[in-house]
């Protein structure tokens, strides 16, 4: 409700103002830009985000002499659309008003999206400076996460630098000093030299960190949190890196882009034919229909039932079925055998054979 007022009152001061009258569509468009709909969920808006962030990173397309001002754009069109105030206002006004309102981050918003989302670009001088290490955690998903893609939280509790009184000894080194032992004689020597810092403590802290599990991620894959590993006195922090661990799915086996499944049908129906659906991981059914003999061990492939591609989530892979078949636990009379006898007019041509060769 507070969020709502703050954005009427901001929509009321840019109509006063005369700062709306282009509408939404007065500066860029941020939707196209992350190419979005206008109804899309927030989630939607991260997911948008995080894809075109890395295809359009500066440091991945060095030959491209727009990419610094196209990454620019994806950047101002997230920190807009991705706040419910500030997207309430944009829709309203346009990026004109939600600029004067103060409603766009003057600072470059880049190295905090990319802490949040879990990816970084490391430049030629990421790993010149003294850091601390880097922290390994595994995070278990399930095949519904990584077929539809998800947003996670996890808690990190790690200790964090805090300055507290008195100074310390730091960036230490070794220099060559010159001392005299008289006249017309010196000694060269090797000798420690430390600057005077603010002294520090370190204190454990509590923070909420939010993970994209990616549509189509592979199993294993690695994640890293830059600045969420263990600190440095002296330098930077080391990294989080999250290992995805898919977790045993009841009815799906995954093998890279395939699915495998097995279904336990009656002697009835694999005998006379049979239509069932199967909830598939984002709830929809994929209908099967046999109407001939399915024996026992057959199997059956529906193309673009299986996983997304992780590259092109357009592409899906296959779902394999396998089916078993259940077989009648009575007994049956001596008419009844007859009558299957004659409906299925086998000849009793029983064959022996090794079976693992």
């Amino acid at each position: 409700m507070r969020g709502y007022r703050l954005a009427a009152a901001l929509f009321a001061t840019c109509l006063v103002l005369g700062w709306c009258g282009g509408g939404a569509g007065a500066g860029r468009d941020f939707y196209n830009i992350l190419g979005v709909s206008r109804s899309a969920s927030t989630n939607e808006i991260k997911k948008a985000y995080r894809r075109q962030a890395k295809e359009l990173h500066p440091d991945k397309n060095k030959d491209d002499p727009d990419a610094s001002r196209k990454f620019q754009e994806l950047g101002a069109a997230y920190e807009a659309l991705s706040e419910p105030d500030k997207r309430t206002l944009y829709d309203r006004c346009g990026e004109e008003c939600l600029s004067k309102e103060g409603g766009m981050n003057s600072a470059d918003p880049f190295a905090s999206f990319f802490g949040d989302f879990g990816f970084h670009f490391g430049g030629e001088n990421s790993r010149e400076a003294a850091r601390g290490a880097d922290v390994s955690m595994t995070l278990p998903v399930s095949l519904e996460e990584l077929y539809t893609g998800n947003f996670v939280e996890i808690t990190r509790n790690k200790p964090v630098i805090k300055p507290t009184s008195g100074t310390r000894k730091c960036n230490c080194r070794q220099e060559m000093v010159t001392r005299n032992l008289g006249p017309g004689r010196f000694q060269m020597m090797q000798q420690t030299i430390c600057d005077e810092c603010p002294n520090v403590k370190m204190v454990n802290e509590e923070k909420v960190l939010e993970i994209e599990i990616e549509t189509g991620a592979p199993d294993g894959q690695t994640i890293p949190v830059r600045g969420e590993g263990e600190p440095h006195v002296d330098g930077e922090p080391g990294d989080l890196i999250i290992k995805l661990l898919t977790a045993p799915h009841p009815i799906f086996t995954r093998r890279g882009d395939d699915l495998y499944t097995n279904v336990t049908i009656s002697l009835q129906d694999a005998l006379t034919g049979f239509e069932m659906e199967i909830p598939h991981l984002d709830s929809h059914k994929v209908t099967i229909t046999r109407d001939k003999v399915t024996w026992p061990g057959a199997r059956i492939r529906k193309k673009g039932e299986g996983m997304p591609n992780f590259e092109n989530n357009n592409l899906h892979g296959i779902l394999h079925i396998t089916f078993d078949v259940e077989f009648p636990k009575q007994d049956f009379s001596k008419d009844d055998k007859e009558a299957i006898k004659k409906i299925l007019k086998q000849a009793s041509n029983n064959k022996v054979y090794n079976g693992l060769s």
